[in-house]
């Protein structure tokens, strides 16, 4: 049998401290995931909210989403490293720029990996690719 709690306000458990349960939903990441961009596959390493990812070529990624967002406005943030570093270089990763209109899609994100200082325009496969989604769940 499903139970339901409903509260409006959530407080730790001296009574203070108290925020709005609106605030914990609206605020949360809604997809997130650790995933190696040198791995075939783009292999996830922890995820949430991801369905799977996928490796369309060097430094070219997809993440699908188990649910979708509600339109594609969201704000999506991204860190990465490279496994080889020159020069203290390490790695970018955002919305793809070569697929842009399928970059922000209300299932999946299409995603650039790149070196910070890479002056040829190459992307570059990374080590490890994080990022997270904030927005709303359809």
């Amino acid at each position: 049998m499903a139970s339901e709690l409903r509260v409006n306000t959530l407080k730790d458990a001296s009574g203070n401290n108290s925020v709005a349960t609106s605030t914990v939903a609206q605020g949360s990441a809604k997809v997130w995931v650790n995933f190696d961009g040198d791995a075939s596959g783009a292999t996830a390493r922890d995820s949430f909210n991801v369905a799977s990812t996928d490796d369309d070529g060097t430094g070219d990624y997809g993440v699908n989403f188990t649910s979708s967002m509600s339109n594609n406005d969201y704000a999506m943030t991204g860190s990465a490293s490279l496994s080889a570093f020159d020069n203290n270089d390490v790695g970018l990763i955002g919305p793809s720029r070569t697929n842009a209109a399928e970059s922000l899609a209300t299932g999946s994100v299409q995603l650039d990996g790149q070196k910070s200082s890479n002056t040829d325009g190459n992307a570059r496969d990374l080590d490890a690719a994080l990022i997270a989604i904030h927005g709303d769940l359809a």
